[in-house]
């Protein structure tokens, strides 16, 4: 097993070494490469900061620019709305055409974003910006994803949540820097973390190096995979899937645009102080996701999915009503019982079309995306027609949609792996 970025895993195969890859294919193939893992990891978790950053902002925005919760929500989706349309589109382009160095050309357009809205000077502007990061996403996360997969040896659900695990950390990190840096110096210091966008796309061309070597590239074109379900109950399970990413989603923007504010109007937190929280509750996302992967590799991913959608019901239902100290601890547990689903159910998904990584991934990932800007938008104008407090009783709800995992076929079977 590597542990480092070395020679063999990212800097490209070398000729010399041709006959001896080809004497052993197979243990190339199964091997699980962590070098690469980590890499595609690290990438996750420096583009998903960026993406936290420009959430974490929003009180300072909202400030600058006087801006209403609905146009909060309107930043949001022309993010979120941006990526999705365009991640199944390059999810299933790559399937037959992969570009593997398409990665750091999307981050390209994350630093653009990212440097358009350090001096963005209307609301105009900043919705530009936020398009262009989503560009940058909608290219990032279904190649990245598939570069997970290729590297995993088999171990699919592990190498997800490893994934997952880069961008959710990235993602905790966002409040905290905004915070520190962001918020003590002013709109401008928004370019300084164009650093990380630049050290980004460093890794990912090392990155593309290693896919471009990769078999599955030669094989592409050839190796559509076989259905084990029929159609009907392949589109029903896949109907299912997206009625439990949006309930998860659907929550998940109440607590990424709006738990700030909430924490700041119901007890009465300085910004400052609000954004430590987020920090907190996103750091138990980053813990979660580590979890649901292997275990779903373990015990069959639709436990996982029982689990961590319905599962967390009991905790979003409590928390409109709890003190400070226990929102804390109830946001906690939310975040890492609703952490594991999402690995979970993109494997799962992609066992149920085989050979089509790039276009579940997409199709999962933009769909993720689009619930929470359309989320975001809709949970802002409630939030101006009633109150913050009235969105998170709404929201508690909708973990209840987890019931409908009961409907999912196995297709998996009993698992007993180590």
């Amino acid at each position: 097993m590597e542990t480092s970025l070395d020679k063999s895993a990212l800097a490209g195969t070398p000729a010399g070494t041709a006959a001896a890859s080809a004497a052993q294919p197979a243990a190339k193939v199964q091997r699980t490469v962590y070098s690469v893992l980590g890499a595609i990891s690290f990438s996750h978790l420096l583009n998903d900061m960026i993406q936290s950053l420009i959430l974490a902002i929003y009180p300072m925005l909202k400030d600058n620019f006087s801006l209403t919760f609905g146009q909060i929500g309107l930043i949001t989706l022309t993010y979120q709305i941006t990526a999705s349309l365009l991640q199944p589109l390059i999810g299933s382009y790559t399937d037959k055409h992969p570009k593997p160095y398409s990665l750091p050309i999307g981050m390209g357009f994350t630093l653009a974003g990212l440097l358009l809205m350090s001096v963005a000077p209307n609301f105009g502007v900043l919705l530009v910006a936020a398009a262009l990061v989503g560009c940058g996403s909608s290219v990032f996360h279904p190649e990245s994803s598939r570069v997970a997969r290729m590297a995993s040896g088999g171990r699919h659900g592990l190498a997800q949540s490893l994934f997952q695990v880069g961008g959710n950390a990235g993602s905790s990190l966002g409040p905290l820097l905004a915070a520190l840096i962001v918020i003590p110096h002013g709109q401008r210091s928004i370019a300084w973390f164009s650093v990380a966008a630049l050290v980004a796309i460093v890794v990912l061309t090392q990155i593309g190096r290693w896919y471009k070597q990769h078999p599955s590239v030669k094989k592409a074109r050839s190796s559509a995979g076989h259905a084990t379900l029929s159609r009907g109950k392949v589109m029903f399970a896949m109907g299912v899937l997206v009625m439990l990413v949006f309930s998860k989603y659907f929550y998940l923007a109440s607590i990424n645009s709006y738990f700030t504010f909430y924490l700041i109007d119901k007890f009465h937190l300085p910004v400052q102080a609000a954004q430590v929280h987020l920090f907190v509750f996103l750091a138990a996302v980053a813990a979660g996701t580590v979890i649901g992967g292997p275990i779903g590799d373990r015990i069959g991913r639709k436990y996982v999915i029982w689990v961590s959608i319905l599962g967390v019901a009991p905790f979003t239902l409590l928390l409109p009503y709890a003190n400070l100290f226990w929102t804390g601890v109830l946001t906690v547990i939310i975040g890492v019982v609703l952490a594991s689903a999402f690995s979970a159910i993109l494997v799962y998904a992609q066992e149920l079309v085989p050979g089509k990584v790039g276009t579940i991934a997409g199709l999962f990932f933009g769909f993720a995306f689009g619930m929470g800007g359309i989320g975001a938008a809709v949970l802002g104008q409630l939030a101006d027609a009633t109150s913050i407090a009235y969105v998170y009783k709404v929201c508690s709800f909708l973990p209840l949609i987890g019931v409908l995992t009961v409907f999912l076929p196995d297709v998996e079977g009993k698992r007993a792996k180590a």
